[in-house]
């Protein structure tokens, strides 16, 4: 069958990849892809915001079905363009995905439903949100409503960074109109998680746990970014948690979309935190996690391609997956100056050296080819993900392996998945680090 990739980053590298690997997948193409992935798909030159484009395409090239990585399509409607013209498509419609496209429509879903968050405010005028914050405790998380590529949550400790990131946002409109209108939460304490579910609206057919790390410097310090690395399993959730997770929020949140007439089909992603009172939510994603799916899907030894059919055709039968016992650490290795500027065309070296190994996958995010040399071409650049017995050992080998790729002002955390080693109790030590 002809299957199609929308995206160009390191999540869509992570899926072509793992698409390829179906008995199913005859010809992959990647709209519109990276360099790094174009040995397993043909590219195809169509933004991914060209919804009409890539209709057009997908029903020129007759393409079997269509598989949407990053949310902006999702969020524009991508769904239900290709629905209207009978083309089959992996992913939630515009209004299901506003579960993701807007922080208030999320926030209030989960409050009529009584699935456990933050308390928060509302905002459509500075002035009200200023005024509110002059008067509250610290810290507070504000966020812009819409899309801003995962940079739009801000954690403040003061009355004056809460005031310079409402006008940021509000008046100086630095993520657009995602900043029309915020939300004010309070601070939650705890490890994060994140979980994804495949569904076809009715069943939830959990993924592996795994956790991103947002922030861009070691220790969760400075800016959010898209994500700069992320790990599967995680150490510290217990199967009881997980338990409790899909109890109290993945299956009321299902029910409470089907309550309000929407059907979603597609990835349901939770970002959670693990509180002293049980896990909350912090925001939902509607698709595949980025850079969680690098370090997920090399674990996944189900056929996904497979898997991804029934949820299209709406009977969705398998109640689990099978998981490597193996532990999946994935870093990203970012430009200087990311997420705010950096520079770009810088050469790549050491690519052929960690090629070699078979444990160790390399998914493109933000490269481009000039004759045999990648060059970089984005804030985040690459994923480096290991596969390794034991997440000591996983931690420990993708750190060696980076050290043998070099480009210019080279940037990385040192940390992913060191955390999680503190935090790693009795009860799950011998289950990740025989």
């Amino acid at each position: 069958m002809k299957v199609m990739v929308v995206g160009s980053g390191g999540r869509e590298h992570a899926l072509v990849w793992k698409l390829y690997q179906s008995e199913k997948a005859g010809k992959i193409y990647a709209a519109p892809g990276n360099d790094g992935l174009a040995e397993l798909a043909e590219l195809v030159d169509i933004d991914m915001t060209d919804i009409s484009g890539l209709a057009n395409f997908a029903r020129k090239q007759k393409i079997d079905l269509t598989i949407v990585g990053p949310e902006e399509p999702l969020v524009a409607g991508i769904v239900n363009e290709f629905q209207a013209r009978n083309l089959k498509i992996f992913g939630p419609t515009r209004e299901a995905a506003m579960l993701e496209g807007s922080k208030i429509f999320a926030k209030q879903l989960l409050n009529r439903y009584n699935i456990p968050t933050a308390d928060f405010e509302v905002f459509t005028d500075p002035s009200e949100a200023i005024s509110y914050l002059k008067d509250t405790d610290y810290p507070r998380v504000i966020k812009a409503e819409g899309l801003a590529r995962g940079q739009g949550t801000k954690i403040v400790t003061s009355q004056q960074e809460a005031i310079k990131t409402v006008n940021r946002i509000m008046e100086d409109r630095i993520f657009g109109d995602a900043g029309e209108r915020i939300v004010v939460e309070n601070f939650l304490t705890g490890q994060e998680i994140s979980i994804m579910a495949l569904t076809d609206g009715e069943t939830l057919l959990p993924l592996a746990a795994s956790r991103d790390h947002k922030p861009v410097f070691d220790g969760d310090e400075g800016p959010n970014t898209g994500g700069m690395g992320a790990y599967s399993p995680v150490p510290y959730l217990s199967e009881a948690e997980e338990e409790e997770i899909y109890r109290q929020i993945m299956y009321p949140t299902l029910k409470a979309l089907r309550a309000e007439d929407i059907n979603y089909q597609g990835v349901l992603y939770a970002g959670l935190i693990l509180t002293s009172s049980g896990p909350k939510v912090l925001e939902f994603n509607a698709r595949f996690g980025d850079p969680e799916s690098q370090a997920v899907l090399p674990r996944l030894q189900d056929d996904l391609l497979a898997v991804i059919e029934e949820i299209v055709a709406g009977r969705l039968t398998r109640k689990k997956l099978s998981w490597s016992k193996e532990s999946a650490v994935s870093v990203v290795l970012a430009a200087g100056g990311y997420p705010l500027t950096y520079d770009e065309g810088d050469e790549i070296s050491g690519l052929d050296k960690v090629n070699r190994y078979d444990n160790l996958l390399v998914f493109h995010a933000g490269t481009r080819k000039t004759g045999e040399k990648f060059i970089t071409s984005g804030g985040r650049v690459l994923n480096l993900t290991i596969l390794a017995e034991g997440f000591f050992s996983a931690v420990n080998q993708v750190y060696q392996h980076i050290e043998e790729i070099y480009f210019r002002d080279m940037h990385y955390r040192s940390d992913i998945g060191r955390s999680a080693l503190e935090e790693l109790n009795p009860e799950n030590y011998n289950r990740y680090n025989q």
